[in-house]
C-alpha cells in the first residue's frame, strides 16, 4: 500500500494535517463508479501546459489513466513523464503529482480494463492496449494505452468535516 513518507499540514487555520487514507479510501470507493473527471496536465515539448479530462481509476493503490497514441497527452507523456492529475472527490479537491509511464504488461491491462468494466466503460484488454466500443470524442480511434501514476506528491483540500487542507509526499 502506498503511503507517504512525509506530511505536512497546509491549513492555516488551525485544522488537524488530513489523513492520506481518507483520500486513497474515497479513490478505492468510488472509481470507476461515481462520475469523476480526472484533469491530466502535462508539458508540451516547448514547456506549455496541456490538460485534458480523462476517466481514471484507482486499482491496486494506484491511478490508472488512457490515452489514444497520437493525442497531445499522449505525446507529451512520451517525450517528458511529469504530469499533474486533478480531481473533485467527494468532500475533498485532490491533486496528484508524479509521472506516468505506459503500462504494457497485459495482466495489468487486463486487470484495469476489468475495473473500467465494472464501472460501466466496456472497455477489454487487447495484448498491452485497451479498447472499447465507445470513448471520449478526444480519445481517438481504439485502442488505447493504458498509464500508471507513479505517485510523488499529493495535495488535498477539504471541502467536508473534517476540514483542513494537506500535502503528502511519496518519495525521499
Amino acid at each position: 500500500m502506498t503511503e507517504p513518507t512525509k506530511t505536512k499540514n497546509l491549513a492555516q487555520d488551525g485544522f488537524a494535517p488530513l489523513e492520506w487514507s481518507r483520500a486513497r479510501d474515497i479513490l478505492a470507493a468510488d472509481t470507476p463508479t461515481a462520475d469523476l473527471t480526472f484533469f491530466v496536465a502535462t508539458v508540451r515539448p516547448d514547456g506549455r501546459l496541456h490538460s485534458a479530462g480523462v476517466g481514471g481509476v484507482w486499482v491496486d493503490d494506484a491511478l490508472y489513466f488512457k490515452a489514444g497514441p497520437g493525442t497531445r497527452r499522449a505525446r507529451n507523456l512520451a517525450a517528458n513523464p511529469v504530469c499533474v492529475v486533478s480531481v473533485r472527490l467527494r468532500g475533498l479537491d485532490l491533486t496528484l503529482e508524479g509521472e506516468a509511464g505506459r503500462v504494457t504488461d497485459p495482466a495489468t491491462v487486463e486487470r484495469v480494463a476489468a475495473v473500467y468494466h465494472e464501472g460501466g466503460w466496456p472497455a477489454t484488454a487487447v495484448d498491452d492496449t485497451l479498447t472499447a466500443p465507445y470513448s471520449a470524442p478526444s480519445a481517438g480511434a481504439p485502442p488505447w494505452h493504458l498509464y500508471r501514476l507513479d505517485l510523488h506528491r499529493a495535495i488535498g483540500v477539504a471541502s467536508a468535516e473534517p476540514h483542513g487542507a494537506t500535502r503528502w509526499d511519496f518519495t525521499s
